[in-house]
């Protein structure tokens, strides 16, 4: 893997550009007939309110940010109430055009770090079931299958089903 990325914390002034990422990789799904994240959903108060309940991260190559994700210590809302043994990635995104090969791994693993540095044995994530190149993705890192899948309805009302998958922090 030939990544080169430096990680640091997200704050208030990255919230454009937070939102320019997110809209990127939106674009990007739609272009390819992935009907996952939609350019607009995620605005300033989004990343906002991560910034403040949990950690959102940034990768930076060349001087450029090129990916982040958001941690977070509990999803209530997927995994239920849970006894504080994981961490929950959510939002990983990489700028299609200017990421190094490899920068979405780089993504996980700095994730991953932070989850075992708090003492927590499990890193966790979520994708929308039909999308199987991220499932495929996630599962060539480590990821596997937690429990069934989950029967979720968007904003705009669709239903949709989230595969949960867990990754053991050894």
């Amino acid at each position: 893997m030939t990544t080169q990325v430096t990680f640091r914390q997200a704050d208030e002034g990255d919230l454009d550009l937070l939102v320019e990422l997110f809209d990127g990789v939106a674009r990007w799904m739609v272009r390819g007939g992935i009907d996952q994240w939609k350019p607009g959903a995620r605005g300033p108060g989004h990343f906002r309110a991560r910034i403040a309940e949990g950690e959102v991260w940034l990768a930076v190559h060349g001087g450029r940010t090129v990916g982040a994700y958001e941690l977070w210590w509990e999803d209530r809302e997927v995994w239920g109430p849970q006894p504080p043994v994981a961490g929950y990635v959510h939002r990983l995104m990489t700028d299609r055009e200017a990421a190094p090969a490899g920068a979405g791994r780089a993504l996980l693993a700095h994730a991953e770090e932070r989850i075992a540095a708090a003492g927590r044995t499990l890193a966790r994530l979520d994708c929308e079931a039909r999308n199987l190149v991220l499932g495929t993705y996630y599962e060539g890192a480590g990821y596997t299958a937690a429990g069934p899948h989950l029967e979720k309805v968007g904003a705009d009302g669709r239903r949709y089903a989230v595969r949960l998958m867990e990754k053991a922090l050894v």
